[in-house]
C-alpha cells in the first residue's frame, strides 16, 4: 500500500454524474468518507453520463483520464469510485489503472473495520465484508488463474474457488451464531426493562448530526463523539432518571409513588445514503434496539443545508428495519452555530415534533428532559402516526 510523506494513503477519487438529484452531496460525502478513512485526496475526477459502462463503469475516455494523472502521480495507491461496482468492472480497472480500485461500499466497510470497539460491532462488521467479498470470489480467482500463466492453471484455480467458498461459508455461520447469541443476550435486557416499565428511548439520525454529543449531555457518559462521519458504531445504552412532571395545579404528578423516574436512552449508528444493504443486514441485531423503542430522538443537523434529504433517508432505512411506525421527536440540534432560540414545536395533535436545542452548548436540553417526561408520564393514546414533511426553514 503506497502512502505519502505525513502517513496517510493518498487516493484519487472519481465521481460520474448519473443524473441522480442528490449527486453534489453525495460527492461531498464521498470527500468526506475518505478523510474518515484516513485518506488524502489528490484529486476529485468528475465525468457525466447517461448510464455506466459495462466494462469500466467510466468508460474508456475517462479511464485513461485517469490513466494519464496516476502516471504523472506514482504516489497514489489506490482509486476510489463513488459507485458501487461490479466484480468485472473492478478488476478491469485495476488491470487498466495498475492500481488498487475500491468502490463507495468498500471504503465504508472499511471505515466501519475501523471504528468498531466492541466484541458485537467487529462481528458485524467482519459478516458485512463477508457478505462483500462473497460476489467477488469468482473474479479474484479468475484473476490468480491468469497471473500464472501455465498447463493446468484452471483446475487447481476452481479448486480454491471452491475451498475459499467453503471457508467463507464457514465463517459467516460462525458469525451468524455469535450475533444470535448477542442478540438473545439483548432480549433478555429487554424484557427485564419491559417489566420494569422503563420508557426506551433510542437516538438516531443522519451520521455526524450529533447523536453522540447529545446522548453524552444526557447521560454524562463520555461516549466517543467526533467531527467525523461513523465516529459512532456501536449501540450504547445508559440509564438516566427524569425528574416527576408538574400538574396542572402547580403539585408533582407522582407515577407508581416515584419522584424520579429512570428511562433507557439508547446511542446508534449513523445513516447515510446508499448505506450498503450487507451493512444494515449485519447490523440489524444492533439495529433492533431501535425497532423495540418507545420514542425515537430523530436527530438533524440544522445547519446542513441539505437536512430535509437527509431526513428522508433516515426514515427510509427506519422503514427498512421495521421502525417506521415507532413515534418521534425530531431534534434540530447546532442550533447555536445559526444563532437560532432553542424551543418545542408541537403538531395538529397537541403531541411534541420538534425540539430546537444544541447538544454542545446544552441549550435546549431542559426543553428535552421536559419532553421526555411528559411522554413518560402521558397516559397511552391512539393517534395517527406522523408523516414526515419537508423542514421549515
Amino acid at each position: 500500500m503506497q502512502q505519502n510523506s505525513a502517513g496517510s494513503e493518498l487516493a484519487v477519487l472519481v465521481s460520474l454524474d448519473l443524473g441522480e438529484p442528490d449527486y453534489a452531496e453525495s460527492l461531498e460525502e464521498l470527500r468526506l468518507l475518505a478523510e474518515t478513512a484516513g485518506v488524502q485526496t489528490l484529486a476529485i475526477i468528475e465525468g457525466k453520463r447517461q448510464r455506466p459502462d459495462p466494462a469500466l463503469f467510466a468508460g474508456s475516455g475517462k479511464v485513461q483520464e485517469i490513466a494519464d494523472l496516476l502516471v504523472a502521480h506514482e504516489e497514489v495507491g489506490v482509486v476510489i469510485f463513488n459507485h458501487d461496482l461490479s466484480p468485472a468492472q473492478m478488476r478491469n480497472l485495476a488491470a487498466k489503472l495498475e492500481r488498487r480500485v475500491i468502490d463507495r461500499t468498500m471504503l465504508i466497510l472499511d471505515i466501519f473495520a475501523q471504528r468498531a470497539q466492541s466484541h458485537e460491532g467487529k462481528v458485524q462488521v467482519e459478516l458485512a465484508q463477508l457478505r462483500y467479498l462473497a460476489t467477488r470470489l469468482v473474479g479474484m480467482n479468475m484473476d490468480m488463474g491468469q497471473q500464472k500463466h501455465s498447463v493446468g492453471a484452471r483446475g487447481p484455480g476452481e479448486t480454491k474457488l471452491e475451498l475459499d467458498r467453503r471457508k467463507l461459508d464457514k465463517r459467516v455461520h460462525l458469525l451468524k451464531e455469535r450475533l444470535e447469541k448477542l442478540r438473545r443476550h439483548r432480549q433478555v435486557q429487554r424484557r427485564a426493562r419491559n417489566r420494569s416499565d422503563v420508557l426506551s428511548v433510542s437516538i438516531v439520525g443522519y451520521t455526524n448530526a450529533g447523536k453522540s454529543t447529545l446522548f453524552n449531555a444526557l447521560t454524562k457518559a463520555n461516549v466517543y463523539a467526533a467531527n467525523q462521519l461513523f465516529a459512532t458504531l456501536d449501540t450504547t445504552s445508559r440509564r438516566i432518571y427524569l425528574e416527576t412532571a408538574v400538574g396542572e395545579d402547580g403539585e408533582p404528578v407522582f407515577r407508581d409513588g416515584a419522584r424520579e423516574q429512570e428511562v433507557v436512552l439508547s446511542d446508534t449508528v449513523g445513516f447515510i445514503r446508499h448505506l450498503p444493504h450487507s451493512l444494515v443486514a449485519a447490523f440489524r441485531s444492533t439495529l433492533e434496539e431501535t425497532i423495540q423503542a418507545d420514542l425515537l430522538l430523530h436527530v438533524v443537523d440544522a445547519n446542513n443545508a441539505n437536512r430535509d434529504a437527509q431526513v428522508a433517508e433516515v426514515n427510509k432505512v427506519l422503514e427498512e428495519i421495521g421502525a417506521q411506525d415507532i413515534p418521534q421527536i425530531l431534534i434540530l440540534n447546532k442550533i447555536d452555530l445559526q444563532d437560532v432560540a432553542p424551543g418545542v414545536e408541537r403538531d395538529e395533535y397537541g403531541r411534541i415534533a420538534t425540539i430546537r436545542l444544541s447538544a454542545r452548548t446544552g441549550a435546549g436540553l431542559d426543553d428535552l428532559r421536559a419532553a421526555l417526561v411528559e411522554i413518560r408520564d402521558a397516559e397511552p393514546v391512539e393517534a395517527p402516526v406522523q408523516e414526515w414533511h419537508p423542514l421549515n426553514n
